[in-house]
């Protein structure tokens, strides 16, 4: 090879590699601030159907998208999380359902907000309406308010002969409340009489259980709460121990050993959240994209429950039932 060729020939290489480097440092990789309760082994299958969705559409850990993920022991340490994933400037924050929208929303009205199971975002005013979101928050409903009263619907079936009814909520979901004002109008058609009984920790629950006890209730509704899915074991066993047939808004609650579930399909709902974060890291407005309702519901019955109260689960319903478990 001639000496001008071999210059020429090493030139081009010599340009062409910080060419090359600055390409690839180049290629982005975003930043999904991932926030929720904690401890973090209770959502493993939510945050893979997260992960598979975002597969699906092509993104790679590490590659092209890399998540910072924060776990809160309490509610209240939700607010401090929300405002350390902004100030890591991430680009999008995936905060599950109303009660981590709420820290979110107020750490940041700028960074693309994206939720997958809340439970009423147009009741309370996360977003103006579901076809115009409006702001920086958007995603999946579960539309507790309307699944609430046909969870409890569901419950007097299992106990007919049941009229005096517990109903446990816990008053730091932000969407509870007008979940709580459809589930008071349905035990006035059904003609029940609901105990109310609030629990915000799990230091709350045996005194909750105590309360029902005394108000000498026949059955137990739970409304759908982050803190009632992540301590679900404990409520499980509670409700076991006092023998009373259980209503869950959660599968979870019925495979950690609850009696029956009728709930969307939380998982696929977190899959399907997948395509916003897609949609805004390509562009998108949070404002632009329509909230999506659940579309797959299911229920779960656990017989091996109901075995250990003394209750017999009505064959229709068995009959109706998604999954048993024996």
């Amino acid at each position: 090879m001639r000496r001008r060729e071999f210059i020429r020939l090493i030139g081009g290489t010599a340009v062409a590699w910080p060419l090359a480097a600055r390409a690839q440092q180049s290629e982005k990789i975003a930043k999904i601030g991932y926030l929720d309760l904690g401890p973090a082994s209770v959502r493993v299958d939510r945050v893979e159907a997260l992960r598979a969705g975002l597969r699906d559409l092509g993104y790679v850990e590490g590659k092209n998208i890399a998540f910072e993920f924060r776990w809160a022991e309490r509610s209240e340490h939700l607010d401090e999380l929300a405002v350390d994933l902004v100030r890591r400037k991430v680009d999008v924050i995936f905060a599950i359902s109303s009660t981590m929208v709420e820290p979110a929303r107020k750490a940041t009205n700028t960074i693309p907000i994206v939720f997958a199971t809340h439970a009423d975002p147009v009741g309370i005013g996360h977003v103006v309406s579901l076809a115009r979101p409006g702001g920086n928050i958007t995603g999946l409903s579960m539309l507790l308010t309307e699944l609430a009263p046909k969870e409890l619907e569901i419950l007097t079936e299992v106990v007919p002969q049941a009229k005096r009814i517990a109903v446990l909520w816990n008053p730091t979901t932000p969407s509870l409340p007008p979940a709580m004002k459809a589930v008071d109008a349905a035990g006035q058609r059904l003609g029940l009489q609901l105990i109310k009984v609030p629990a915000k920790s799990t230091e709350e629950f045996d005194g909750a259980f105590a309360v029902m006890a005394r108000e000498r209730v026949e059955a137990l509704m739970v409304v759908a709460s982050p803190l009632f899915i992540t301590h679900r074991a404990r409520l499980a066993e509670l409700a076991r121990e006092y023998r009373l047939p259980a209503m869950f808004g959660s599968k979870e609650n019925v495979q950690a050993g609850g009696l029956i579930s009728y709930s969307a399909d939380l998982t696929d709902l977190h899959r399907r959240a997948a395509s916003y974060i897609d949609k805004i890291l390509k562009g998108a407005k949070p404002d632009e994209l329509p909230v999506e309702q659940a579309s797959k519901y299911e229920m779960v019955i656990n017989r091996k429950t109901a075995k250990a109260i003394g209750l017999t689960v009505p064959p229709s319903l068995i009959a109706r039932a998604d999954e048993v478990i024996e």
